[in-house]
């Protein structure tokens, strides 16, 4: 099975990497962009055949390495 976890900086986290991206794509004339929050998405190809046991897993994974839990939120998804 598949699992992709997206992390994302937790609201009132400064994105600097975010503010970035928004203040380019302002020079590039898209002025219709508000605010711009950068993450990260990792895809995982996991042996588990069982999709809860392989949430259960990738969350684990989530929590303990991939998303510092702090300052970053995350989600899983588990494809096929």
């Amino acid at each position: 099975m598949k699992a992709v976890v997206t992390v994302m900086l937790k609201d009132g986290v400064l994105d600097p990497q975010g503010k970035a991206i928004g203040h380019a794509l302002h020079g590039l004339g898209f002025s219709g962009v508000g605010e711009v929050r950068a993450g990260k998405v990792i895809e995982l190809d996991l042996a588990e055949t069982d999709a809860d046991r392989a949430r259960q897993a990738a969350e684990e994974m989530a929590r303990r390495l991939l998303a510092n839990t702090v300052i970053e939120s995350y989600s899983v998804r588990i494809e096929g």
